[in-house]
């Protein structure tokens, strides 16, 4: 095999998080001479899953070298008596678990690219709401499962009959089909959720938390639009039965967007790319003429080789001499509980499978906040995904209130959920905390994301999303990265359209 150095490159990724793993698998079939590095020794950049020593490992860098990172604030939390902890490599914990609908449209990317083979998805079942009433004498709450169907508001019985006809008007409208709206007013979505259901459907503020949680917004009630809630609600009631009854939501299995990477980077191996971990890119020279008349990069890994290459594309952490870039930021926690909490997971319609994933939502209210600040949503995954041995189960956090102050409401939010669920075992017996940096999607009319060129033949991702479902706007950018690398190749070929790779499926 050819040195790195003496293979003339069309062009190098940097970094292995999700939208360079998906550029990988986009270019798997273009015959192009990829090279895809990484300065870390694990795949799947801000996407990555580890095992406890990992996750141990990697707060101690993102500390250490804070400019290589789009995480701050790294810490490990352990309970003294840890006896109920399974060895290392018994779990898979996710940095960015993400809730993909099954309306999103990386699932129809994923098919039509044939590595849908290699995935195994599973079903997020429930949506719950902490609730703190007034007769509650510990303040401890309970949890409340929010209705997503037509069935789940009728058979509900803390909804009111005159609640329920106000939510179903409402449910009506939105679900319109969009060949039913045409040539109509164009509807006012400018103020506030709540203020929009109270004033349009007089719908009672003790359903507007459950709607919001539907939208899975990470504002407060007051700071959220019906213009970005609307939308997310109707995606959320669309994507209900896609895929069979009683769930809408998708999580893949074996650590979620870690996988999905790995799947990308294993398609571009199997059509002939190169892939090097442990390897970053140093320094770069501006593109000048090489042998053959092509210009290219002259690029320098941090493994002391040096390649050639027409084009770079990586995140601004994965390309040498980039500011930091203003991003938002949210606080973020993996919680191992010595329970498999199955109240979260119950079976949600008759012939519906048993999930292995809930969201958890507290609202400021429960924690005894004002209505001003957001929620704490937690995306509780059971022993199912493999995330975790068997009789325990693996709680997300997430709050848009970055440091200390979130962290603690996480911590809050997560002692009042192992509260609730009457599991006498029930414990925290292992905690990852830290801050994520990206782009968060609290409301409409944000711009996309896209990429940004750096200089003629360097391009950057933009940071990642912030969002707890899939952002389809990453498709986006990596059809604009593939069509920047085939050039006038592009028009020829269709996006992420393969076929089977002969004999590659004849033992299944």
């Amino acid at each position: 095999m050819e040195s790195l150095s003496e293979t003339p490159w069309d062009v190098t990724i940097s970094g292995t998080g999700l939208a360079q793993s998906l550029l990988a698998l986009a270019l798997s079939r273009s015959g192009k001479k990829v090279l895809h590095v990484d300065r870390n020794p694990y795949y799947g950049g801000s996407e990555a899953a580890f095992s406890l020593q990992e996750a141990q490992e990697w707060a101690t860098k993102v500390n250490e070298e804070p400019e290589h990172f789009p995480f701050e604030d790294a810490a490990v939390h352990c309970p003294e008596d840890n006896t109920r902890l399974s060895a290392s490599r018994a779990y898979t914990l996710s940095l960015s678990p993400q809730l993909i609908y099954s309306r999103s449209r990386l699932l129809p990317t994923l098919v039509s690219s044939k590595v849908y083979r290699q995935l195994e998805f599973q079903a997020v079942g429930s949506w719950w709401i902490h609730r703190t009433s007034s007769g509650d004498d510990n303040g401890s709450g309970s949890l409340y499962r929010v209705p997503s169907s037509r069935e789940d508001i009728f058979a509900d019985d803390l909804i009111t009959v005159k609640s329920k006809r106000t939510l179903m008007r409402f449910l009506r409208h939105i679900g319109k089909p969009e060949e039913d709206e045409a040539g109509s007013e164009e509807e006012d979505l400018s103020s506030s959720l709540p203020e929009y259901l109270n004033s349009k459907f007089h719908v009672p503020a003790e359903l507007h938390d459950p709607l919001l949680s539907l939208a899975l917004s990470q504002a407060a009630p007051q700071q959220t639009s019906a213009e970005f809630a609307v939308p997310r609600i109707k995606r959320h009631l669309a994507s209900i039965g896609v895929f069979g009854p009683g769930f809408g939501g998708l999580l893949a299995k074996w650590g979620g967007g870690a996988e999905l990477s790995q799947v990308g980077c294993r398609a571009l191996a199997v059509g002939g790319g190169v892939y090097v971990l442990n390897a970053g890119i140093k320094s770069m020279k501006p593109s000048t003429e090489t042998g053959d008349g092509v210009a290219r990069v002259e690029v320098h890994l941090s493994n002391d080789e040096t390649i050639n290459t027409k084009a770079v594309l990586g995140s601004q952490w994965d390309l040498p001499n980039q500011e930091r870039p203003t991003c938002d930021k949210v606080a973020k926690s993996i919680t191992i509980v010595s329970s498999p909490l199955e109240n979260l997971f119950p079976v949600t319609a008759e012939g519906a499978p048993v999930p292995a994933g809930a969201v958890v939502v507290f609202p400021a209210s429960s924690l005894g906040r004002a209505d001003d600040s957001p929620p704490v949503y937690i995306l509780a995954h059971s022993s199912e995904t493999g995330e975790c041995p068997s009789g325990q189960s693996v709680l997300y956090g997430s709050i848009a209130s970055p440091g200390a102050e979130g962290q603690a409401l996480i911590e809050h939010a997560i002692h009042k959920l192992v509260e609730s669920t009457a599991d006498p075992d029930a414990a925290v017996v292992w905690s990852l905390r830290y801050t994520q940096l990206g782009h968060g999607s609290t409301q409409a009319g944000a711009p996309a994301p896209s990429l940004t060129r750096l200089s003629k033949d360097t391009f950057c991702f933009p940071p990642p999303n912030l969002d707890l479902a899939f952002d389809d706007s990453m498709i986006d950018v990596v059809e604009d990265a593939w069509r920047l690398v085939m050039g006038a190749q592009a028009n020829e070929s269709e996006f992420m359209e393969f076929e089977d790779r002969k004999g590659a499926y004849e033992e299944e």
